[in-house]
């Protein structure tokens, strides 16, 4: 197991046991955990972001005992040019290559998504029937306001400008989290643009997802509404909703990581390990 991911993936730390020597990856750096082959994970950043926004969950997961790939998609952790190249089908071609990568390490493959890496595990859920189970974190099917507003301008090219300041930083509440997060400081408006448009696309998807999904969000996020958890819980029928209380939008690495962590392990644990017995419309929620 340990030869086959490294091969795969390209594990930095050449360690004969499971790996959480974070000092062997750089903070916005894919990373690999390698756990005993049962249930692998592939974890997904955010929009702009980087692995870094997964690698708490992810080092949880990997103690848990599952294999973890945190794929970093294409034109992130890199230059901003990179990013406004790219377009929706870059970033679902990215994760289902991991996918793939990972169903040949491990017998049954979840995905977990923060965000955008949200969007794109439920809509590759939709794709691909052999998805395990899905954990969406904080996934925007909308964006209120001049947010949202501005997503349309772009999706449409009416938005003349090349790029847009974040003028908060990242949207997380926990400040050593926000100053250590590598992300990009700016939004590139074409790549914006693509969002939009696959917001669209991975909503209409949402209803064909049969897999068990866990929908995880924040009260006080001000990047994706909150009411977009309840319509992807009741699209897909998610089995367990969670509102959390204190968070912002990065919940995957904010104040209640702690929570979430322990969230998708226990949902991990009852339902991608084996085949679960899911009665049509079982929707739990929870606060």
């Amino acid at each position: 197991m340990i030869i086959s991911i490294q091969a795969q993936f390209g594990v930095t730390c050449q360690c004969a046991q499971r790996c959480d020597n974070r000092s062997a990856v750089a903070a916005g750096d894919p990373f690999e955990l390698v756990g005993d082959g049962e249930l692998g994970v592939v974890c997904v950043h955010g929009f702009t972001g980087t692995p870094y926004e997964m690698r708490f969950l992810g080092d949880q997961l990997g103690r848990a005992g599952f294999t973890v790939h945190g794929l970093r998609l294409p034109g992130h952790g890199t230059r901003l040019s990179d990013l406004d190249l790219t377009t929706w089908t870059d970033w679902a071609a990215a994760v289902e290559d991991a996918f793939d990568t990972m169903r040949m390490l491990c017998g049954r493959v979840a995905i977990v998504g923060q965000s955008l890496g949200g969007l794109l595990a439920l809509h590759l859920a939709s794709q691909r029937p052999e998805v395990a189970a899905v954990a969406s974190l904080a996934a925007p099917i909308w964006l209120d306001g001049l947010g949202g507003r501005v997503a349309k301008w772009a999706a449409s090219g009416a938005l003349k400008l090349a790029t847009l300041p974040k003028l908060r930083g990242s949207d997380v509440r926990d400040r050593s989290v926000r100053d250590a997060n590598p992300s990009y400081d700016k939004i590139p408006v074409r790549a914006l643009g693509e969002l939009a448009k696959f917001m669209m696309v991975a909503e209409a998807a949402l209803p064909q997802i049969t897999q068990p999904v866990l929908v995880l969000h924040a009260k006080r996020d001000h990047t994706a509404p909150v009411a977009c958890a309840t319509r992807i819980a009741e699209r897909t029928r998610a089995v367990r909703v969670r509102i959390l209380e204190r968070s912002y939008h990065l919940i995957s690495t904010d104040v209640e990581r702690d929570i979430v962590a322990a969230e998708v392990i226990q949902f991990l644990r009852r339902h991608a390990m084996a085949k679960p017995s899911r009665p049509i419309g079982d929707l739990a929620c929870a606060t």
